[in-house]
């Protein structure tokens, strides 16, 4: 409908508007049970053992992919699109990590957040100053992590790889992420002694609205940890929140 030359949702009254509004709230009743469904499945997943041994830079030094755990049980990793040649990072990494809230739920669930780039440390951390960011931020300059997740490229290096598909399926499909060059997205690690194991990845769209702690928990092995959720019965549940 237009009014006064202004495009809006129909006007009814309240009863319509309560009868629609009983309608959309079973709908989303369906979704939020279907994604609990599909989390649940996510939780399921097997994993894979990390054998190569990547080095990432950090203001202290060297560090390997254990040491990015911080002592904790997993890890989320953001692989946000900074080309070592650019000297800002990409603008929609950076909408990300503007919207990134408070992660205290994280490390009490025994999880660690990060984020990793293939740009030289200096320039992550300049930028990272000028955004007043606070997330641990590693480059993985110099290393094959980028490549082996496909976050990064380069047929020299690797087979073409973004989301699952190879270059033929990204090309008849014609998708608008990069075939050469920085892509985004998300990876989860678990960790057991100093046995590091990849266990979930996200890209693309997969990646937009993982921005707060039950987002990003619920992308892991041990979830939200909590009773409403359908987990194996040894996974942890009950953390302190508060």
């Amino acid at each position: 409908m237009t009014t006064n030359g202004v495009p809006h949702p129909p006007i009814v009254s309240r009863r319509q508007w309560l009868n629609e509004r009983k309608k959309l709230l079973a709908h989303e009743k369906e979704l939020t049970k279907q994604y609990d469904r599909v989390n649940a499945e996510r939780r399921r997943l097997p994993m894979v053992r990390i054998e190569k041994n990547y080095v990432f830079d950090d203001p202290s030094g060297r560090l390997s992919l254990k040491d990015l755990f911080e002592g904790r049980r997993q890890l989320v990793i953001y692989h946000f699109m900074f080309d070592p040649s650019w000297e800002k990072g990409c603008p929609g990494c950076t909408g990300y990590a503007n919207a990134i809230g408070d992660l205290g739920m994280l490390n009490k669930c025994d999880t660690t957040f990060a984020m990793v780039s293939r740009a030289p440390l200096a320039k992550l951390e300049a930028y990272k100053a000028e955004r007043g960011w606070k997330i641990p931020w590693y480059s993985s300059f110099g290393s094959d992590f980028n490549y082996d997740f496909h976050v990064t490229n380069d047929e020299k290096v690797a087979p073409v790889e973004y989301n699952y598909r190879n270059k033929a399926e990204l090309e008849v499909n014609k998708v608008p992420n990069a075939i050469v060059g920085e892509e985004h997205g998300l990876s989860v690690f678990f960790r057991i002694g100093d046995d590091v194991f990849h266990t979930y990845s996200a890209y693309a769209r997969g990646t937009e609205a993982l921005t707060d702690s039950r987002a990003l928990l619920d992308m892991t092995p041990y979830g939200r940890q909590q009773d409403f959720e359908d987990s194996p019965p040894e996974w942890p549940q009950k953390p302190t929140y508060g």
